[in-house]
């Protein structure tokens, strides 16, 4: 009941909020959707922070209310969701006003092809605002009356190749495909991911889906693993280091480590998000990156975790841990909303973060199952290990290695979407040339 619980509020959190503000905010999509999400990592220290002051030892108050806060929160703040409309580049019209504006100003095309550069700079072309394409100047007289040499009277015969179908397109109303000899997008434009909306089994065939499916899958497991178990590597490391500590005492630093986990994984989001807009926009590198620098650090962080030995410098793996796995989900919905369209992000995100399900299950596993095998069992009944970092040191040399494979991913996922847009380029530009 726990783990559906916890699904069915994680992909709430992240399908309500992260869309929504992916809708608001379309061209800053990496940083809008990192505040809900960074967030959502910050729970953890602020639930943890009112366990110590306000419920000290008392595991059902506490509990009580976690189910009351978050089921609270979240109800209360679901009536405060909307996404705002956009003013539109092209405005709708009216089918009798588009009827009446086609009788008296009918387009033709002529054979040098510049029919259509005239009839998108025409003032009175239905659907269209009278203004420059920056929206700022009307037209100068020069430019009207160059614009209107395209225009023909009205008795031109019906066989005549006209824009009727061009202009009763969906492309006239939503303001972003070019009027086009065959009626049909622009490669850019089918892949803008405001037109782009592949989402369901579509998903299933595509190189993208799986990719990031498997990369997710691959470095959330990792992140689960320690976030999950770091306070038997505490338990595991004091009891080794320092044989006089108390159970209390250890609880309070397990607890430390926590708050250092959920901090730090605010922060990557944060810088997550922020960033990928940052390399998307002025250093026009893609969104990959992100995922490059987070598997670097969850390498580090294994290696961390496989060394260290001093409790007192525990702090090293839950720090480097947080980042990564915050690093992870800041820029991660902003790029599945590019790669399949932000209309189908909340059902693609909802797919996407159903294999941490799996990884998560198998990294703990491992972990649980190499502890286990180096403990004893008190007489009291519970499992204990003495051996400090040799309790679980190979499930760290295991996570190591799966990270290094997120970094070979992460970089052929770079290369491969690199190569995708130099051909998509290539192709305009040839079709450019082909036009003139």
């Amino acid at each position: 009941m726990l783990g559906i619980g916890y699904f069915a509020l994680y992909s709430a959190y992240n399908d309500g909020p992260g869309v929504t503000a992916a809708l608001n905010w379309p061209t800053h999509r990496g940083t809008a959707t990192a505040f809900p999400l960074s967030a959502f990592g910050l729970s953890a220290f602020f639930f943890s922070s009112i366990s110590t002051v306000a419920f000290p030892d008392n595991t059902s108050d506490f509990l009580l209310m976690l189910a009351v806060g978050t089921f609270g929160m979240t109800f209360i703040s679901s009536f405060f969701l909307r996404v705002i409309p956009h003013q539109p580049v092209y405005s709708a019209v009216s089918s009798d006003e588009y009827t009446g504006e086609l009788r008296s100003n009918r387009l033709h095309r002529s054979k040098s092809g510049d029919s259509k550069r005239g009839a998108v700079r025409e003032p009175s072309e239905p659907g269209m605002h009278h203004a420059a394409p920056n929206g700022s100047y009307p037209l100068s007289r020069s430019e009207s009356e160059d614009a209107k040499t395209h225009l023909s009277v009205p008795d031109i015969p019906n066989t005549e190749a006209d824009e009727t179908s061009s202009l009763m397109s969906k492309s006239s109303v939503s303001g972003t495909e070019d009027l086009e000899e065959n009626g049909e997008r622009s490669d850019s434009t089918a892949h803008d991911p405001h037109h782009l909306d592949i989402r369901g089994v579509a998903l299933l065939p595509k190189i993208e889906f799986w990719e990031l499916f498997i990369l997710l899958g691959l470095l959330t497991g990792i992140g689960l693993m320690t976030i999950n178990n770091i306070g038997n590597d505490a338990q595991a490391l004091w009891s080794h280091y320092d044989s006089s500590v108390t159970p209390g005492w250890i609880q309070r630093r397990q607890l430390i480590h926590v708050s250092i986990i959920s901090v730090l994984s605010f922060t990557g989001r944060l810088l997550s998000g922020i960033g990928s807009d940052l390399i998307v926009k002025k250093l026009h590198m893609s969104r990959y990156w992100c995922l490059f620098i987070s598997s670097a650090v969850f390498c580090a962080a294994q290696l961390c975790g496989a060394r260290i030995e001093n409790p007192n410098q525990l702090i090293y793996v839950s720090g480097t841990t947080g980042l990564a796995y915050g690093f992870l989900f800041g820029c991660y919905p902003s790029i599945v909303a590019e790669t399949f369209g932000v209309h189908g992000l909340s059902q693609n995100w909802g797919c996407m973060t159903l294999s941490p399900v799996v990884s998560g299950y198998i990294f703990n596993l491992i972990y649980g199952k190499i502890y286990d095998k180096q403990s004893t069992i008190t007489p009291d009944g519970r499992r204990d290990c003495a051996d400090g970092l040799g309790c679980y040191r190979t499930a760290y040399w295991v996570t190591f290695g799966a990270s290094v494979a997120g970094v070979i991913i992460s970089l052929w996922s770079i290369r491969y979407h690199h190569i995708i847009k130099l051909k998509q380029e290539r192709k305009e530009l040839e079709e450019e040339s082909r036009e003139a």
